[in-house]
């Protein structure tokens, strides 16, 4: 039986751009992988189009934090985060929902639009059971093998480097293993459009309220926050959401 496995990461999104094909859709080049035959361990890259509505479709920005404690990670955000805040301002425009969600820094936004948009959701339907909580696997990855470390948050820094930034770090009075505090100010808020949260459960409700069946998961990194958050791959596809 082909196996057929969804990428993760946000890079395929941001390499194949949100393109409109009319008022109401939005044209979208997904990657995915195909085993090349029945346990082989080996796989196709492919690629399809999907057409998602623009108000049934919403994305998530997963901790593009201010600072990280992995340099290696901020000189990615750095690479990319032009082209994500691009993405941004045209899915916004057609359209779709953005939720920014820097993880464990609601503190700096308490009196933020977006952040209070977020709280002030009013929805009484059903929650899913555990959303407020991590998920560090789903059935459908019991066969996967990752290519990259999930036991290390993402560390894969030069030992040399790495030192050097954590006293860095330390003389900018953030603490070098949470040094984050906000959400990079690379990626713009919209303060009348957006929304702000970290809270699994309050992310599920905003899906809920805006109508939201598709998802496009963007952030830091791949193999660790945006799988595993609360409002992250796994539980938004294991509670029904189409999610990439």
């Amino acid at each position: 039986m082909k196996t057929i496995y969804k990428l993760a990461a946000c890079l395929s999104l941001i390499l194949f751009p949100v393109t409109s094909l009319s008022a109401k859709d939005l044209n979208l080049q997904l990657r995915y992988q195909q085993e090349t035959g029945p346990d082989t361990g080996r796989f196709h890259q492919r690629q399809r189009s999907e057409n998602w509505k623009p108000g049934e479709t919403a994305i998530i920005v997963c901790d593009v934090w201010d600072y990280h404690h992995c340099l290696n990670a901020v000189r990615r955000l750095e690479q990319f985060a032009p082209r994500l805040d691009q993405l941004l301002k045209t899915a916004r425009a057609e359209g779709v929902t953005i939720i920014h969600a820097p993880s464990d820094c609601m503190p700096a936004y308490q009196d933020h639009p977006a952040r209070r948009r977020a709280m002030q959701v009013t929805f009484n339907g059903p929650v899913p059971e555990g959303i407020e909580n991590w998920c560090s696997k789903i059935p459908a990855e019991e066969r996967a093998v990752y290519p990259l470390d999930q036991s290390d948050g993402g560390e894969d820094d030069d030992p040399e480097e790495h030192a050097a930034w954590v006293k860095k770090l330390k003389d900018l009075g953030r603490n070098p293993a949470l040094p984050w505090q906000s959400q990079s100010p690379l990626i713009s808020v919209d303060s009348e459009h957006d929304f702000i949260s970290d809270k699994g459960d309050e992310v599920w409700k905003i899906l809920e309220c805006q109508g939201i069946k598709n998802v496009m998961l963007v952030g830091v990194h791949t193999n660790m926050c945006v799988l595993g958050r609360p409002f992250g791959l796994r539980q938004l596809k294991q509670n029904g959401k189409n999610v990439v």
